[in-house]
């Protein structure tokens, strides 16, 4: 089905942050007077995110509040956080631990890594966050990569995927482990912070200085470590301002894991700078505690994963019957496009829709996105934010570009120059600069801009199928499959084929109360033909009980072309789930 634009009535548009107005008047210069920054003309993403609200009216409401897997809580103040983020850099500096080293995080939603991450920080150190569920081989990848000076981590952690091999890495000097059990040599979290001499202020980090490393997920060959600096944290501020409605005091829920980039700019930095409170759920997803959240914590700004809304989606209207959320009043979406059902399931449900966003690892922060001024266009990826200059351009043979017009599809493309856009990829130098063309930042996903300005997303440039003589996109046929009500979620590969070049098959995981069955199959495959017509719909529907993902909630479409084709799977260290095959019954 076609979806409707949702229209924004004129009392949403004036309480949204980002009118047309600010738009069109925006600059890069405005908004740093968004940030203290330090004498000299350093900038600190510590005392932007911590710091200066503490010394302000703001010192004594809660930036952090913790929910244990168990019911534990714990609320931290900007006060609070501030002396323990000083006393962590105090750890560093008893250490011997200087200004430019690389401490890696590896654990799950506790609050001593948030306060290493910032910590860290403050004292001047390279942060490289690690996602807990990794192997121990992709953990001793990045950190050889990244040549690891520090690790925080939890004693169970260490054991089972760091021990056996922290002395191949001579850099690792300093591991630290947040439980009191310190494994042989470790050092405890709690004797050191009792210990350790609280340092005043921040480290007079330059704009440039390198802050974080980000290492992509990747689903082949070996991982890149992007380099982010200090200047980035203008753009977390901007964008959580005016993409996410973050402003002071809001009670804000991000839900990505803080091993991902989006855990770290907007589960910690963007929602600190901007001054809210930040809602931090040790636990993993469940339907009834994750609704229980958004009502009980009074959620006001929610920041989630289209797979997680899917789940959701799939629990069926009895999850939510009987709940009400009076308190919420913007909600967004990140990680991959969210299929056009999504935003207006949230409509249904929430009285609002999801407000899908786009950015990636390198750009740092939100490029394109759905503000709660706008009038919400199902499927698409937004427009661009403000100080953002977005196009469509096509390759051309002899490597220039060409801008593609409205309703063409091509390469999504980015001036370069923001503030948080990647400062390198560790090492690849070559890579990096590859990266770049006749003045644009390369995506390497496929988009379409509309005569409005709203950007949609086709599909990356790896994943287009070609079939006879058709250019087409995966992410168009899953969301018309994902419309068919036994579809809880589809992925669409293009199979090698003699005559048509390359044939759509698609992969689908069901709602429930719905079996695989050749009915179904056939049933799935004409409302496609109804949708998209016959050269454009899949030629097979293959039932799967789960579909293979990254843990940051990507579907890897790659992964199923080569198990399906039987290929090397590259790098299957980051996958969340496992896919198991349920093919239908031959018709």
């Amino acid at each position: 089905m076609d979806f409707e634009t949702i229209r924004k009535t004129d009392e949403e548009r004036q309480a949204a942050q980002l009118s047309e107005a600010a738009r069109e008047s925006f600059t890069w210069e405005q908004a740093g007077e968004m940030l203290d920054g330090l004498p000299e003309g350093g900038l600190n993403i510590a005392h932007e995110a911590v710091d200066r609200h503490a010394a302000g009216a703001a010192r004594d409401r809660v930036a952090l509040r913790w929910l244990g897997r168990d019911g534990a809580r714990r609320d931290l103040t900007y006060g609070d956080l501030a002396q323990e983020t000083a006393r962590f850099a105090g750890v560093l500096r008893r250490h011997g631990v200087a200004p430019g080293a690389r401490l890696y995080l590896l654990a799950g939603r506790v609050p001593e890594l948030y306060v290493a991450a910032l910590g860290a920080l403050k004292a001047g150190l390279t942060v490289t966050p690690l996602f807990a569920a990794f192997g121990p081989e992709p953990i001793r990848m990045r950190m050889e990569i990244g040549e690891a000076d520090v690790l925080v981590t939890t004693a169970a952690l260490y054991r089972r995927k760091v021990a056996d091999w922290r002395a191949e890495i001579p850099s690792l000097k300093t591991v630290i482990v947040v439980d009191d059990d310190a494994p042989e040599g470790c050092l405890s979290w709690t004797a050191e912070m009792a210990a350790a001499e609280p340092v005043e202020g921040c480290a007079l980090t330059d704009p440039e200085d390198v802050a974080l490393i980000h290492f992509t997920s990747g689903t082949t060959g070996r991982p890149k470590g992007v380099l982010h600096v200090h200047q980035a944290v203008v753009a977390h501020a901007v964008t959580g301002r005016y993409a996410l409605e973050l402003v002071p005091g809001v009670t804000y829920w991000c839900t990505a894991d803080p091993g991902w980039v989006t855990g770290t700019s907007y589960g910690l930095i963007s929602p600190l700078v901007n001054g809210a409170t930040m809602i931090v759920d040790e636990a993993e997803f469940d339907t009834e505690r994750w609704l229980d959240i958004l009502a009980g914590e009074k959620i006001e700004v929610w920041y989630t994963a289209p797979t997680a809304i899917r789940r959701l989606m799939r629990a069926g209207p009895e999850a939510v019957e009987g709940r009400s959320f009076p308190q919420l009043r913007h909600i967004a979406s990140v990680g991959e496009p969210l299929n056009p059902e999504g935003v207006v399931w949230g409509q249904k449900v929430f009285g609002m829709p999801f407000h899908d966003t786009w950015w990636q690892t390198e750009t740092g922060a939100i490029m394109i996105a759905n503000t709660a001024a706008m009038d919400i266009r199902p499927g698409s990826m937004g427009r661009p934010m403000p100080g953002i200059e977005a196009g469509v351009v096509d390759r051309q043979d002899d490597g220039s570009l060409r801008p593609c017009a409205a309703g063409e599809p091509g390469e999504l493309a980015l001036r370069p120059g923001w503030p948080s856009m990647m400062r390198g990829y560790l090492g690849e130098e070559a890579r990096y600069r590859k990266a770049f063309a006749d003045g644009w930042y390369l995506s390497g996903d496929l988009a379409i801009r509309d005569a409005d300005g709203y950007f949609w997303f086709v599909g990356r440039a790896d994943d287009l199928i070609k079939s006879a003589g058709h250019l087409i996109g995966p992410f168009e046929v899953e969301s018309a499959l994902i419309e068919h009500p036994a579809v809880a979620e589809a992925a669409v590969i293009g199979l090698p084929d003699e005559t048509a070049g390359e044939i759509v098959q698609a992969y689908v995981a069901l709602n429930p109360g719905h079996s695989p069955s050749a009915e179904l199959e056939r049933d799935i495959r004409g409302h496609a033909r109804k949708r998209l017509g016959p050269a454009v719909a899949p030629r097979e529907i293959v039932f799967r009980d789960s579909l293979p993902k990254t843990r940051s909630g990507k579907i890897m479409r790659r992964l199923l072309k080569a198990r399906e084709l039987g290929l090397p799977e590259g790098d299957t260290s980051t996958l969340e789930t496992e896919d198991t095959p349920a093919r239908s019954p031959a018709p």
